[in-house]
């Protein structure tokens, strides 16, 4: 549900996970406690940060400076930007590199970025040394309301989107909003994708906060957008926590979270984890055919689809595959393409479909001749 607007102090949300429980900070300007809060953490532990090119340009000297204050030692790895740097080949320059700066078993990494940093400094930290602690700064909306949060980590493989990876919860979450003022316009909009996600997976009164707000959120900022800002992202986080503490591994409601991914997996893939369809991009598409889809199943009525959709296209996200530049996969590639999904048992296709806004369930066993039906019509 969704919770006053409120002023102030940060916000914190727990991840309850017994002796593994850890908090997500939120409100701007969070980065200059980054020292203090690491040291209350870990006394004397030393940092490696894990950032891209364009976050060190903005963010890095200042994450260096304040756990430099705090008497706590860093080094910086920093990899291209982009989802390209998901790989094996980065994946391996992160772990060489943090052996490098000999981080030890008691000390931190820090995954200041996006997404595919929190994916990939994640990743890393699981792996080395059979595992290290890490807290995530996100950079992007897209992180800071969902793929910080929760332990997924993980690289891209040839042949789909986060097929290698381990589940390794951070020990700390700081969304700092003030860091989402460098993003572009485009960035935002894409990490706002998974923002309405959760209203129309899972909170109804959310989605309608959202379809009279949304502008305030875009606005942010130090003006009355910033509370608007922060309430969003946190009640996004205060539900993706929720059902993170009941099922940590996926085994049951948690993919629900995937609302709009398994299509718009299949899509992002297609585009060859390029700029041409970015993540958030990929999931308001893949939303958008999730409740067309579930419509043509007779699960939703096709107003309550189209108002979905027409939220996502109103704040200028793609609801339609002709939207994605130099155009999609052909049929039997997105099929293909669709059947790596990770949700996949025993070969057989798994959906996260509607039955109205904010009221999505998992759906089992779909006939793949059905979702290649529905295709063709998109498609055409």
């Amino acid at each position: 549900m969704t919770a006053p607007l409120r002023s102030g102090e940060p916000i914190v949300v727990q991840v309850a996970l017994g002796t593994r429980a850890y908090d997500i900070v939120i409100g701007r300007g969070l980065m200059a406690s980054l020292g203090e809060r690491v040291k209350a953490l870990r006394l004397g532990a030393k940092t490696a940060i894990v950032t891209d090119e364009n976050v060190a340009k903005h963010h890095l000297a200042a994450a260096a400076a304040v756990l430099k204050s705090a008497g706590i030692e860093s080094s910086a790895i920093v990899v291209p930007q982009g989802e390209g740097s998901k790989n094996y080949a980065t994946f391996e320059t992160v772990c060489e590199a943090i052996i490098a700066a000999r981080i030890e078993r008691g000390d931190l990494i820090v995954a200041l970025g996006g997404g595919v940093i929190g994916d990939l400094a994640g990743f890393a930290s699981a792996s080395v040394r059979r595992g290290l602690d890490f807290v995530q700064v996100p950079t992007s909306l897209l992180a800071q309301v969902d793929s910080s949060v929760g332990g997924k980590t993980g690289i891209n493989s040839r042949q789909g989107k986060n097929l290698v990876g381990a589940f390794h919860q951070p020990v700390l979450v700081i969304a700092d909003t003030a860091l989402l003022d460098t993003l572009s316009k485009r960035e935002f909009r894409a990490g706002y994708a998974e923002v309405a996600k959760y209203g129309l997976l899972g909170d109804a009164a959310f989605f309608t906060w959202l379809e009279a707000n949304w502008k305030d959120v875009f606005a942010g900022g130090k003006s009355s957008g910033s509370l608007a800002r922060e309430h969003a992202i946190a009640v996004c986080c205060r539900g993706k926590a929720a059902i993170v503490a009941r099922d940590e591994r996926e085994t049951g409601e948690r993919a629900l979270l995937n609302l709009g991914h398994t299509f718009g997996h299949g899509l992002e893939a297609g585009a060859g984890f390029s700029d041409r369809l970015l993540h958030g991009e990929a999931v308001a598409l893949g939303t958008a055919l999730a409740f067309e889809f579930s419509a043509r199943k007779g699960l939703i009525g096709s107003s309550e689809a189209a108002r979905a959709c027409a939220h996502l296209a109103a704040v200028g996200l793609p609801t339609h595959l002709k939207d994605v530049p130099g155009g999609v996969p052909g049929l039997d590639a997105l099929m293909d393409l669709i059947a790596q999904d990770k949700k996949v048992k025993r070969g057989k296709l798994t959906f996260i479909l509607v039955r109205g806004i904010g009221q999505a369930f998992i759906e089992n066993d779909v006939d793949p001749a059905e979702v290649r039906a529905f295709l063709t019509d998109k498609l055409a």
